[in-house]
Formats: C-alpha cells, structure tokens, sequence
C-alpha cells in the first residue's frame, strides 16, 4: 500500500468483470491454477473477475494482489478475508471497495458469505441485481460449487457483506 502517493482513480468495467464471470463460471480458464481440491476456488474466481474489469494488480509483497502462477500470489488472491482487507485498505495500484449493504450492490460487486456468523468463507460475484438489490434478487457467480445466474437466496448464511468495487488505480 503506498500511502501519501497521488495515484489517479480509473473506472472499474464492470461489465467484462460479469462477462469472465459468464464466461469461466462452469468451467477453468487454463491460465490459472484451479484451488478446488484445496480449500475452495471461489476467491481465486472472483480475483479473476475483478482482474478482468481492471486489468491492473499490485505487486507489492505480502500486502498487494497479485498472480503470476500457483506458487506465486497474494494471499488476498485466493483468501476470502484476506481479500476483504486488501479490497477497503488499498490506497495504491489495483482495485479497491468499500463495504457497503447488499442494498446498494451492483454487477461486478463482490458479496462474501459467513455460515457460522464470525468468519467469512466464501466469495461470490454479483453479476444481476433486480431495481431494488436485496437478498432475494441477486443473482450470482462462483466456483467451487460451480454456478451462475444463481439466487444469493438458495445460500444459507449467518451474514453477508457486500463490497462495491470502487475503481482502480494504475
């Protein structure tokens, strides 16, 4: 995180973040490792998603956001809280988000699921919501248990946060 440096914002494209979502929702974009048999791959896709409408990441180590292979990622890459933190504390290169209720949630959005009500595990992407976002009408994409154009409302959590993609920074 680069604190104190005059980084110009750009405009998150909302719109290719959703279309990669369509695109790799039910399948594996072969440039990326598949996280499926070790732990989940949903934050990994949804990484991918957010990467597709900005196409910028930051590299710095241990903190930034980034993938170049496997064995060399960001733990907020594919971390469902550690991306959370790098998502509303970025001040530098890269996408950043702000937490904001599932009311004001858009396509391309991030909404993350906790079942025991203390730890979120799960990513998904929003890619519909209806004219008034809410719990019942979001549809969303997400791997590990592969969907798209799914109702937020078949999933049974404790609670839920939404992160709205703000833009990026280059």
């Amino acid at each position: 995180m680069h604190f104190g440096i005059n980084v110009k914002a750009y405009a998150y494209n909302r719109e290719n973040a959703v279309g990669y979502a369509h695109k790799w929702a039910l399948g594996r974009n072969p440039a990326y490792y598949d996280f499926s048999k070790l732990g989940g791959d949903c934050t990994n896709f949804v990484s991918q998603c957010i990467y597709e409408g900005c196409r910028v990441m930051n590299t710095l180590p241990v903190y930034g956001w980034y993938y170049f292979n496997s064995y060399n990622r960001s733990a907020s890459w594919t971390g469902v809280q550690y991306l959370y933190e790098f998502l509303v504390k970025n001040n530098g290169t890269g996408p950043f988000a702000k937490e904001v209720p599932v009311s004001e949630a858009e396509p391309g959005d991030i909404i993350q699921l906790s079942f025991d009500g203390t730890t979120f595990r799960h990513s998904l992407l929003v890619v519909e919501t209806g004219k008034s976002p809410d719990v019942n009408n979001i549809k969303i994409a997400t791997h590990t248990f592969d969907r798209d154009y799914y109702p937020l409302s078949n999933y049974v959590f404790k609670k839920c946060r939404c992160l709205h993609i703000e833009g990026y920074r280059k």
